[in-house]
């Protein structure tokens, strides 16, 4: 019961988090799926692929939450999230291939690295300055090849990358959040099938499908769709930098804690 309330309490958390900062919840599923799961003492080599690929399960269930939020609001650029769409989930799917290749210990490193990476970015308020507009359908494929890979790896929606590329393509903050959110459920739905469909072969605990813990993604997928709509409309009327400096200090803190656990 313990265990069914941390996912439940997790999915709430992630889901505010999707709507509000439009920084995926995998940021925070991820890391805290992993001390569960060592908790539950499910299999260690395996422990950080389950993770991954149940954030990405969780987050097809908290993207079209949010995204039904921002889109009411018109903040969503339905045309963008067209021409990114095919690159990401090829990509997506091709870099769960590549995490189901790698040890649970090299996942976790690059893992700590990307969170690093983004907590700096939000400490430092590193925004790109708007140089652009939205590129051809090529280059889109391929920078969605991009996105989708690396988040397939960190087990993330992807806002982290496609929010600061958005708006270095002249799309505002706050639409390009919402389309962030949109993006998400194609990374989601290719992780998530990518994750599965590598997770099949391997002997892993009860209730698994693939690499994804059944269990962990009822409750925070329970959980998240009551409450990324809330996040949403937080998102509008809250002031925004300032939440992402004390989530910033959260990923450190988790990231060290992940890199302790390295060593």
């Amino acid at each position: 019961m313990a265990v069914w309330l941390m996912y439940v309490a997790l999915g709430a958390f992630v889901g505010v988090l999707a709507g509000l900062l439009g920084v995926g919840g995998g940021l925070v599923i991820v890391p805290v799926l992993t001390f569960i799961f060592t908790a539950q003492h499910l299999p260690d080599a395996h422990i950080l692929h389950l993770a991954l690929g149940t954030s990405l399960a969780s987050i097809m269930f908290t993207s079209v939450s949010s995204l039904r939020a921002h889109h009411q609001r018109g903040a969503v650029d339905w045309m963008v999230v067209r021409r990114i769409s095919l690159g990401i989930m090829a990509g997506t799917f091709g870099g769960s291939w590549v995490a189901a290749q790698l040890s649970t210990r090299f996942l976790k490193a690059f893992f700590v690295v990307f969170l690093y990476y983004v907590a700096i970015q939000m400490l430092l308020n590193i925004k790109p300055k708007p140089h652009r507009q939205i590129p051809g359908l090529t280059a889109m494929f391929g920078v969605g090849g991009v996105i989708g890979g690396v988040s397939s790896l960190v087990g993330i929606g992807g806002g982290s990358l496609s929010v600061p590329f958005l708006t270095w393509c002249n799309i505002a903050i706050h639409r390009a959040i919402g389309t962030s959110a949109a993006i998400g459920f194609p990374i989601a739905v290719a992780g998530a099938a990518g994750y599965v469909v590598n997770g099949l072969s391997v002997q892993l605990p009860p209730y698994s499908l693939g690499f994804v813990y059944l269990p962990a993604l009822a409750g925070i997928a329970a959980a998240s769709i009551v409450t990324a709509p809330v996040g949403a409309k937080l998102a509008h009327s809250m002031p925004v930098d300032k939440l992402k400096k004390i989530f910033a200090i959260l990923l450190i803190v988790m990231g060290t804690k992940m890199l302790w656990s390295l060593f």
